[in-house]
C-alpha cells in the first residue's frame, strides 16, 4: 500500500522558537557542528491503488488548503515511499 508523504516547514521568515531551543540545547551538549535547527511537521498519507499525477496533485491541493498553514509555512515536499 503505497504511503504519501508531505512535509512542511515554517516560511524562511518567520521564526522558529522550537528549532532556536534545539540549537541551544545541542550547543550545551557539545555538538557545535549543529548551525541552525528548523521544526517542521511530517504527514503520512496513506492510499489506495497506484499512485499517479492526478493523486499527487490532489494531495498538493489538500497539502496547500489543509495540512499547511501558508500564511506561515510552506511544503517543502511530497514523495512516495512503498510500506513494508
Amino acid at each position: 500500500m503505497p504511503l504519501i508523504v508531505v512535509d512542511v516547514m515554517p516560511k524562511a521568515e518567520i521564526l522558529d522558537p522550537q528549532g532556536k531551543a534545539v540549537t541551544r540545547a545541542l550547543t550545551r551538549l557539545g555538538h557545535e557542528a549543529v548551525g541552525q535547527v528548523r521544526i517542521g511537521k511530517r504527514f503520512e498519507l496513506t492510499v489506495d491503488g497506484e499512485v499517479t499525477d492526478e493523486l499527487l496533485g490532489q494531495i498538493r491541493t489538500v497539502a496547500e488548503d489543509v495540512l499547511a498553514n501558508t500564511v506561515i509555512e510552506d511544503v517543502v515536499g511530497i514523495h512516495v515511499e512503498e510500506q513494508a
